[in-house]
């Protein structure tokens, strides 16, 4: 995410850390550091100076606090006004009974509702769709295929063209069955008079607890005059920003959204329903300055791995034991938590000539490998010679080449997990951490 934006201060900051001295000529060499890479972010540049000159006069006038050095100082200057720039962690505790998607043609707006759906079903809610957009073709389709991947029921007759119909309809049908109705809504490729005259009764009608306005990520600082207009339309309680994975503009988006007053409460970072996540200045921050985003991973975690199986591996590991099975549920987990890429980041850039799609392709072939095993095979992986190798090749489908491949990697986690039991690896993380984190986190 934003790798560009992250790359460029990290480097500003990386002069920081490595100045003999933190005068004022090292200061004002970093914040101009900071305003141009804002600017190549496709942040206004006005905003950005204006970030600039508040990390300088803090720099320059704040005394460090005790225990903190002068560069740990600035560090965690850069970051408090960077937190406070892309705008206040939104409140999504709230338990929304109606919530409206809004936005233009290309935004995302069904996909995201999928997202929205999964998200909420995870908080325990019971979830309905109603497809109020009558004027695209593939719309109702599009929407019960989304309802289908999420398990939940769904109103959108196809053929009806009045939206304030489908509405009640819909609301009669699902409301028994749920406890949060997420409504859709048409779009155009503006915000012409009859579009806002439809969302503006559709709104009147449905009465929502939650207006989400769907923005995706490159409309870069457009996306300010979009935030501000829908406002007023409707009356937009926060900004859902998609396609963060894949634009330099997104700092553009996140900081014009924030201008016009309409926080920005989710972001979606793939194409998958579960890419969906809380915008939370401070771990986005943190991503951005290459620190990873532990909180977010690890909640992916315990969805990914139920509490009783998480503990169980822990043990296990600790005991310096791995087997093919505990490297199975690792990949399940992968997939689980959004892929490779959604748990990478920005904090740890994948390497040149590396092809996440591809290797997450592979790791499913070694699940069907592993799953061809038996119980024996899978428990003392020291039995796969080649006859069993070729019996487990035909069984699953397998190349006998990708079993060794998957092999060889089994072996180099079950590595890792022998000095995990020992300790030395968690006391060298915890050093760089602590050296790393010192004064910041």
């Amino acid at each position: 995410m934003l790798e560009k934006l992250g790359k460029g201060l990290r480097s500003a900051l990386d002069k920081v850390t490595k100045a003999g001295y933190v005068d004022s000529a090292v200061i004002e060499s970093l914040a101009e550091e900071i305003r141009k890479t804002l600017i190549s972010g496709d942040v206004d540049v006005a905003l950005a100076g204006k970030l600039a000159e508040a990390i300088k006069q803090r720099a320059g006038k704040e005394k460090p606090p005790a225990g903190l050095s002068a560069r740990e100082h600035v560090i965690r200057i850069v970051y408090e006004e960077l937190v406070k720039f892309v705008g206040k962690k939104p409140d999504i505790n709230l338990k929304p009974r109606k919530l409206l998607v809004v936005g233009l043609f290309g935004s995302g707006k069904t996909t995201s509702l999928g997202k929205l759906a999964k998200f909420y079903q995870k908080k325990g809610l019971k979830v309905g769709l109603i497809g109020c957009d009558v004027h695209r073709p593939a719309a109702m389709d599009q929407i019960q295929q989304v309802a289908k991947q999420c398990a939940v029921p769904v109103y959108a007759p196809k053929g009806q063209k009045d939206p304030l119909a489908i509405v009640k309809t819909g609301i009669e049908q699902l409301s028994p069955r749920a406890d949060l109705l997420l409504f859709d809504s048409s779009g155009r490729s503006s915000l012409d008079k009859e579009l806002a005259e439809e969302l503006k009764t559709l709104a009147k009608d449905i009465e929502p607890d939650e207006v989400l306005l769907v923005i995706p990520a490159d409309l870069g600082q457009a996306a300010r005059e979009q935030a501000e207009g829908f406002s007023k339309l409707v009356g937009i309680t926060g900004v859902f920003i998609t396609k963060m994975d894949g634009t330099a503009k997104a700092g553009g988006a996140l900081t014009a959204c924030s201008v016009s007053g309409a926080p920005v409460k989710f972001i979606g970072i793939g194409e998958k329903l579960e890419a969906i996540e809380v915008f939370d200045p401070e771990n986005f921050v943190s991503r951005l300055l290459g620190f990873p985003d532990l909180k977010t991973l690890l909640e992916k975690a315990k969805e990914a791995i139920p509490q009783e199986k998480a503990k169980e591996l822990t043990e296990r590991l600790m005991e310096g034991k791995f087997t093919l099975d505990d490297f199975y549920e690792q990949i399940k987990a992968v997939g689980k938590m959004g892929g490779l890429g959604d748990m990478l980041g920005s904090a740890m850039p994948v390497p040149k000539g590396v092809d996440l799609d591809q290797q997450e392709k592979k790791m499913k072939k070694w699940g069907f490998a592993i799953q061809s095993m038996t119980k024996k095979e899978r428990a003392e992986p020291n039995l796969l010679n080649e006859s069993r190798i070729r019996r487990i090749s035909k069984g699953s489908g397998i190349s006998e080449s990708q079993i060794k491949e998957m092999l060889k990697a089994y072996d180099q986690a079950r590595k890792v997990s022998k000095l995990i039991s020992a300790g030395g690896m968690k006391r060298g993380m915890l050093a760089q951490i602590a050296k790393r984190f010192k004064g910041i986190a």
